[in-house]
């Protein structure tokens, strides 16, 4: 099969358009329309792109993008999530900036040694693991601020099942504007 660009790519003067941006609202009749244009443009490109279902898949399950994405606006996917459950975890701004160097470091076992020894000072613990006493304080104060919860194994929903709950909310939005 040969190498093709999706539509997304070709005509990103369209899915980049500010006026798609979740964060710009239009503020003239002028540019409430164009602004309809646009998603119409951008959800018929979409609608005939081979990689939509994979494309949306990943937007409702792996990142939360902003803009318009597989026909969808932020909104709509945002109420795709919230009717299938699915929680997108947080970018991890640190490996972007540079403060890990790629290598994971557990942070359970970070709280097993620091509740093993906690008259040692945090730079013992990061001997130990073999990373800094920045790594370690940055894990300890990660726990401090989450509710520790059981673990459960969510299954993710399917392509179809996310496909299928993207048309329903498209619909109902279409609804309610009408």
């Amino acid at each position: 099969m040969p190498h093709s660009t999706t539509h997304c790519v070709t005509h990103s003067h369209i899915f980049l358009h500010p006026l798609l941006e979740n964060s710009t609202m239009p503020n003239t009749r002028s540019e409430r329309r164009q602004q309809q244009l646009l998603e119409m443009q951008a959800e018929r490109l979409c609608g005939s792109c081979p990689v939509v279902d994979k494309c949306l898949t990943e937007a409702i399950i792996k990142h939360d993008a902003a803009g318009f994405v597989a026909g969808t606006t932020q909104r709509q996917r945002i109420e795709v999530r919230r009717r299938l459950n699915v929680r997108v975890q947080e970018l991890d701004l640190d490996q972007f900036t540079g403060v890990r160097s790629g290598r994971q470091f557990d942070t359970e076992e970070i709280l097993r040694l620091r509740n093993a020894n906690p008259d040692q000072p945090l730079s013992t613990i990061a001997a130990k693991i073999g990373c800094s006493v920045s790594t370690v304080k940055r894990h300890l104060r990660r726990l401090e601020n989450v509710e520790v919860k059981p673990r459960v194994l969510q299954v993710p929903p399917t392509p179809g099942q996310i496909m299928a709950m993207a048309a329903l909310v498209k619909s109902s939005v279409r609804g309610q504007a009408a």
